[in-house]
């Protein structure tokens, strides 16, 4: 979900760029960049970045002001983890803020909404499933793929438009009537995106994805 400057005062803004910024800090801190450079890694990483780049110039325009698109985030998260999906996120934003289809002053506050949220929430889940739910291979595509997926978009998306309802922007009876009726529409494609794209890894590309373990999901089973 992207967002217009114009709905929001300058200190909201302000804010966001503070916490995000501290996001970022955070992650550049905690991400396994010796792991990100072995093995080829980084080609599969900035691959993934670009593919991802290209989804997210796809998408649905409610209004002028306010724009949704399949986000791709929770496979990011399996597939490298919280903090280099962050990074990510960051970079794909970047690239879309670059090319027009973004605003610079809702950089951060866009960032929030469709990286961080999303993939906080889609790590979040992959440690819930792992504790407490069993150790199956169909478990981790549905459980992490796709219902994670789906419910991490639409969340985020829930979010943006509360932001808008308590900013003082729209009432709750316009984002009810103009915004809820994209989120059952922006869930399953979330959902299957993801879930497929994590199904045909774990099959066939199963070291690229992070947060799998043939030992752990598949072994014995």
């Amino acid at each position: 979900m992207e967002l217009n400057s114009d709905l929001f005062s300058r200190d909201l803004l302000l804010l966001t760029a503070l916490l995000y910024g501290a996001v970022l800090v955070t992650s550049l801190r905690l991400a396994r960049w010796r792991w990100i450079f072995a093995g080829r890694r980084i080609h599969l990483y900035l691959g993934t970045i670009l593919i991802l780049l290209v989804l997210w110039h796809l998408r649905a325009q409610a209004e002028a002001t306010v724009a949704f698109h399949v986000l791709g985030v929770t496979t990011l998260t399996l597939m490298f983890g919280w903090s280099l999906a962050i990074i990510a996120s960051a970079l794909i934003l970047l690239g879309l803020t670059l090319n027009g289809r973004a605003e610079w002053e809702m950089f951060a506050l866009n960032g929030l909404l469709s990286g961080v949220l999303p993939i906080t929430l889609s790590q979040i889940s992959l440690l819930l499933v792992r504790t407490y739910l069993p150790k199956n291979f169909f478990i981790f595509v549905l459980g992490n793929g796709f219902l994670t997926a789906g419910l991490a978009a639409v969340f985020s998306i829930w979010i943006g438009l509360l932001l808008l309802v308590v900013g003082g922007v729209y009432s709750y009876a316009k984002i009810s009537e103009v915004y809820f009726p994209f989120l059952p529409m922006l869930f399953f494609p979330e959902a299957f995106l993801n879930g497929w794209a994590v199904t045909a890894l774990t099959c066939y590309r199963p070291e690229w994805i992070y947060a799998f373990s043939d030992e752990l999901y598949l072994h014995g089973k």
